[in-house]
C-alpha cells in the first residue's frame, strides 16, 4: 500500500474516531412512546446512561406539548382508555422523569431521585402510565411513594407496582417472618388490582384449566388470591389467629377461583389454589 493511500485511510480512520460518540443510541422512530419504551429497558439493564439518553431525548421533544397537556387538566382523565391514551404526551414525559426517579434511587443519587420525583409530582401530575398487562398507573402517586420511603428510609419498595412483582415481594416477607412488609406488599396489591381480581372472580363459574396461558390470563384473581394466602399464612405465624381467620376467610369467599403458580425446581411447575389451602388453614384454626 503506497504512503499516499495509507495516508488516507488513516484520516478515514481518525475521523471516523473522533466522529462516532462511545455511546451511539439508537431512538427509533423517535415517538415519545418508544423512547419511554427504550428507556424503561434501559432502568431494567441498570444501563444509567442509556435512561438519561432516552428521557432527556422525549424531554426534548415533547416537554412542551406535555406541560400544554397537563394545564388543560383538572383532574386525571377517565374513561375509555383511547381518551387517557389523547394525553400521550404529558404520560410519556411523566413516566420519563419517573423512570429518571428510579435510575438515580437505585445508583444510590437521592437528591436526583427526589429531585425527578417531584418533577412529575408538582409539573405532570395528570400523567398516566399503561402497563402492558392492561391497566393504567399514576406515576405522581407511586413518585410520591418514593419520595416518602426516601425520607422515612423505609425498606418497602414497590418496584415496578405490577401485582405480579408485589406478591412476589410479599412471598419473600414471609419467609422472612416479617408481617410489616407482608402486610404493605398485599395492601398495595389490593388497592391497586382487587376491582380487577373481583371483576375476574365474577366471570367464573369453575376453575380456569384449559391451559397455562389461560389460567395465567386471569392474573390479578390469581395474584390478589395469593395475596390473601400470605397475609393469613403471615398472621397465623405470628399467633394473631383472629386475623389469620379474617384473611383466610375472605380469600374463600371473594376469591375462590384464584390459582397460584409454583415454579417447582425450574423445568417443571404447576398451579395451587389458594382457597383450598386457606379453607385447610381455617379448619386446621377451628379444631
Amino acid at each position: 500500500m503506497n504512503k499516499v493511500l495509507m495516508g488516507a485511510l488513516a484520516c478515514i480512520i481518525g475521523f471516523a474516531l473522533v466522529a462516532t460518540p462511545a455511546h451511539a443510541y439508537n431512538y427509533g422512530d423517535y415517538k415519545s412512546s418508544t423512547l419511554i419504551s427504550k428507556a424503561w429497558q434501559a432502568l431494567e439493564a441498570g444501563d444509567m446512561d442509556a435512561v438519561m439518553a432516552y428521557t432527556k431525548k422525549c424531554f426534548e421533544l415533547y416537554e412542551k406539548k406535555a406541560k400544554e397537556m397537563q394545564e388543560g387538566l383538572t383532574d386525571y382523565v377517565a374513561g375509555e382508555n383511547a381518551e387517557i391514551f389523547k394525553m400521550w404526551a404529558l404520560n410519556d414525559v411523566s413516566t420519563g422523569y419517573y423512570i429518571q426517579g428510579e435510575a438515580y434511587r437505585k445508583a444510590g443519587m437521592k437528591e436526583e431521585a427526589k429531585a425527578a420525583y417531584q418533577k412529575v409530582v408538582k409539573e405532570f401530575g395528570y400523567g398516566q402510565c399503561w402497563d402492558v398487562g392492561g391497566w393504567f398507573w399514576k406515576p405522581a402517586e407511586a413518585a410520591k411513594e418514593k419520595l416518602a420511603m426516601i425520607e422515612s428510609g423505609s425498606q418497602i419498595d414497590y418496584g415496578d407496582y405490577k401485582s405480579s412483582t408485589l406478591t412476589t415481594k410479599a412471598w419473600d416477607a414471609l419467609a422472612a417472618e416479617d408481617l410489616d412488609s407482608v402486610k404493605a406488599y398485599v395492601s398495595k396489591n389490593l388497592e391497586l388490582y382487587e376491582e380487577k381480581a373481583k371483576e375476574m372472580q365474577n366471570s367464573l363459574t369453575e376453575y380456569p384449566w384449559e391451559s397455562n396461558e389461560k389460567i395465567f390470563s386471569y392474573w390479578a384473581l390469581n395474584d390478589v388470591g395469593a395475596s390473601l394466602f400470605i397475609l393469613g399464612e403471615a398472621y397465623f405465624r405470628a399467633g394473631d389467629m383472629a386475623k389469620a381467620k379474617e384473611a383466610f376467610q375472605r380469600l374463600v369467599d371473594e376469591f375462590y377461583y384464584a390459582q397460584c403458580w409454583d415454579p417447582g425446581d425450574g423445568t417443571t411447575g404447576w398451579f395451587w389454589k389458594p382457597a383450598d389451602a386457606a379453607q385447610g388453614k381455617l379448619s386446621e384454626m377451628s379444631e
